[in-house]
C-alpha cells in the first residue's frame, strides 16, 4: 500500500466533493480515500498491484476535474 496526495483544481461545491470521493473509493486497490474540500486535495491509500495512480487520475478527470499534481 502506498499513500498518495492528489492536488485538484478548486472544488466549488459539496456535491462535487462527494462525487470525487465516491469515484475514488470505488476504484480497485483503493483502501482509503478522503477528499479535503478547503484544500482541494484527495488523500488515498492504493495497492499498486491492483491499480495505478494514473488510472485514479483518469477517473477523476472523467468527472471533469483536473489533477494538478501528485505527491
Amino acid at each position: 500500500m502506498k499513500n498518495y496526495s492528489l492536488q485538484l483544481e478548486t472544488i466549488t461545491c459539496p456535491s462535487c466533493l462527494q462525487k470525487i470521493e465516491k469515484t475514488v473509493s470505488d476504484q480497485a486497490g483503493v483502501s482509503d480515500a478522503e477528499v479535503l474540500f478547503n484544500a482541494s486535495k484527495v488523500n488515498l491509500k492504493l495497492d499498486e498491484t491492483k491499480n495505478s495512480v494514473d488510472q485514479i487520475k483518469a477517473a477523476i478527470q472523467k468527472l471533469g476535474f483536473e489533477v494538478q499534481s501528485v505527491a
